[in-house]
């Protein structure tokens, strides 16, 4: 019997291989087979030109399809990079979402796929890489903050929520020193704001009485 590892942060989640993810992956229409087609015509893709929202690293997708039938006149794209991970969220997601588009790619390519499309950009619980020389894999250092520059159509827009205090205060310092101001700063998301979707992660953490840290970063 095969098992996926997946590291985030101070914990591991140990997944079941799904034999037929593949399978689920191919039959789903959530699913964007080629990404790089669509580059500067998402609008296309959607059959309209309402705003468009993407979160990097969806997971189980329950904040991204949440947020989806929430609000309608807004368009929706998850990027995940780990097969199991994206098959098992397929599994549970509600059928016949329009605004809701997945992609499967390593966020390293996020700018040779979208060229002045995204209106918000999600971070929620990312990989802290807690180690110093692992600094560059967050996706709120240099690199990626650069490959976020021509993503966004015009106001560049970060929302950003972690339980790590460590990588929260790295962000803060990072994106200041790119450019971008604060607004919605917390230590303690849950305790200060009300009608929160929540990640599954998140939803652990709470249950566990830890802190959110969050924030939302303009540029």
């Amino acid at each position: 019997m095969c098992y996926y590892i997946v590291v985030r942060g101070d914990f591991t989640l140990r997944l079941r291989n799904l034999k037929n993810k593949e399978i689920i992956l191919s039959e789903s229409d959530y699913v964007i087979e080629n990404p790089f087609l669509y580059r500067g015509r998402f609008c296309d893709l959607f059959g309209n030109f309402n705003p468009i929202h993407l979160e990097i690293g969806m997971g189980k997708g329950k904040f991204l399809y949440q947020n989806a039938l929430l609000h309608p006149d807004i368009n929706f794209i998850g990027i995940e990079k780990c097969d199991n991970v994206l098959a098992r969220a397929l599994l549970f997601l509600p059928k016949d979402i329009p605004n809701l588009k997945i992609i499967r790619i390593h966020a390293l390519e996020i700018d040779k796929i979208f060229d002045k499309e995204i209106s918000v950009l999600y971070l929620n619980f990312s990989d802290p890489w807690p180690k110093v020389r692992q600094n560059k894999r967050r996706l709120t250092s240099t690199i990626f903050l650069e490959k976020y520059e021509n993503i966004f159509v015009n106001t560049k827009t970060i929302h950003f929520k972690t339980d790590n205090y460590d990588l929260y205060r790295y962000s803060i310092e990072s994106l200041s020193q790119y450019g971008y101001s604060f607004y919605d700063v917390t230590f303690d998301l849950h305790r200060e704001f009300d009608s929160i979707i929540m990640t599954e992660y998140e939803e652990k953490f709470v249950k566990k009485g830890q802190k959110i840290y969050a924030l939302k970063a303009r540029k």
